[in-house]
């Protein structure tokens, strides 16, 4: 299995951007997929998960700005991120764990928030 992320970049704070994930291989459904970041000299944790049939997951810190969906056809995922906030400064990784619960990472996706 093959993550690619993308939609990373400079944002200023409160601004948006929207990432993307495009999985492919061979992908022993039902598999959740979803967002983790590691900001520098923190630990990696996860932002937003949504499952196969669509149930959703997300850390406190992003409630209400970020939406995680998902295109199960094309084998997509996505994190639109809104009224960004320098805290969510991070290089942020596609995850997908399958029914076998075996995880896959993407190369991962800078996003920095600053004026």
């Amino acid at each position: 299995v093959q993550l690619q992320a993308s939609g990373g970049g400079l944002v200023q704070p409160g601004g948006y951007l929207r990432l993307s994930c495009a999985a492919s291989g061979r992908i022993i459904s039902p598999h959740v997929m979803g967002w983790y970041r590691q900001a520098p000299e923190k630990e990696r944790e996860l932002v937003a998960s949504i499952g196969y049939s669509g149930s959703v997951n997300y850390t406190d810190s992003v409630k209400g700005r970020f939406t995680i969906s998902r295109d199960n056809t094309r084998k997509r995922v996505f994190l639109q991120m809104n009224s960004l906030s320098p805290e969510d400064t991070a290089v942020y990784h596609c995850n997908l764990k399958n029914r076998l619960g075996s995880h896959y990472w993407g190369q991962g996706t800078l996003v920095t928030v600053s004026s």
